[in-house]
């Protein structure tokens, strides 16, 4: 799409009922429909590095069949997102599931494929593993970058059962290879029993901070997010949800649940508060549909996806418009 051509949007649902034709995510076109996008939102289905239930290669796909209901009118952030800026649903990365290292190193491959069109990347998990070879490609492009990784658990521990690459190790490795800005990192939502003290200790020392998901109940939505605006500063940001930061009750579709999250609103407020923020790309991941109830989960993960999507749409608005 040139610059001066008006974005394709989604499918017009006063016209095709929603649950009519395919699931794209909000019933935006696919990206071989419109030849580039501004913003590409693509599936992981892979979930071989889980340490608990399996079925979040499942999640892409329930995530987009519960965007059907999303509007083209964001209110929140008063933004019409898809008018803004192209988004298009970029379809699956297909990967092993047999071959961790292998499909690590194809989502590594497929994103800098994307992100060298000049596309922002929303990307559909699968669990929390296709993180870091996402954060590799984003780096390519940016350098180190600042992480909000919004989670009822640290990611950042070192092996299971001796492999380095699971849904609980992304973040070590990142810090580990330099791909993050390390003055700005923080966990929010975290709580939950831990292996040791030494989990803390440990994860202190690779720069990250925590909001808990007891901080948010107590200090509320807007201050955390103006704290954690003041972290990030205008530093490129990628931020990567885990739908476990939720509590059971907002999303017991998830392969690892943890009582005393945060509610859905909680996180969209959040979120709406970082929207000048530097978004570069961001994840939703760990919806695993096989344990959800009439959508609860994969509804609030289509809904964390469309505010992100509205956060980077409105910023290459801007962008485009300085130029």
């Amino acid at each position: 799409m040139s610059s001066n051509e008006t974005p394709r949007g989604p499918v017009d649902s006063s016209r095709i009922p929603r649950y009519a034709g395919p699931a794209t995510f909000a019933r935006l076109p696919r990206l071989d429909e419109v030849g580039t996008a501004d913003v590409a939102v693509v599936g992981v289905p892979f979930d071989s590095g889980v340490s608990y239930r399996p079925g979040a290669r499942f999640g892409g796909n329930a995530i987009r069949e519960a965007s059907r209901l999303l509007r083209p009118y964001n209110p929140a952030q008063d933004a019409s997102p898809f008018a803004l800026a192209q988004v298009a649903d970029g379809g699956d990365i297909a990967v092993n599931p047999f071959n961790i290292n292998e499909a690590v190193e194809t989502v590594e491959a497929a994103a800098d494929d994307l992100l060298g069109t000049g596309a922002r990347l929303m990307t559909l998990g699968g669990d929390h593993t296709i993180a870091l070879p996402l954060l590799r490609s984003v780096a390519k492009k940016h350098g180190p970058v600042a992480l909000l990784h919004f989670d009822a658990h640290l990611d950042t521990w070192d092996t299971y059962f001796g492999a380095e690459y699971t849904h609980g190790t992304p973040f070590r490795r990142a810090v580990e290879e330099g791909i993050l800005d390390t003055s700005a990192l923080s966990h929010v939502g975290t709580r939950g029993p831990l292996y040791g003290k030494q989990d803390l200790t440990d994860d202190e020392k690779m720069g990250f901070g925590i909001v808990t998901s007891a901080d948010v109940y107590r200090r509320g939505a807007d201050e955390i997010a103006d704290q954690l605006r003041q972290r990030i500063g205008d530093r490129p940001l990628y931020i990567s949800i885990d739908i476990d930061c939720l509590d059971p009750a907002h999303a017991p579709g998830t392969g690892t649940p943890e009582a005393g999250g945060m509610t859905s609103r909680e996180l969209l407020e959040i979120l709406r508060g970082l929207a000048s923020c530097n978004l570069v790309s961001a994840d939703v991941v760990e919806v695993a549909p096989a344990y959800d109830h009439a959508e609860i989960t994969s509804v609030a993960a289509s809904h964390t996806a469309y505010e992100l999507t509205t956060i980077m749409s409105r910023q290459i608005a801007q962008e485009k418009a300085a130029k």
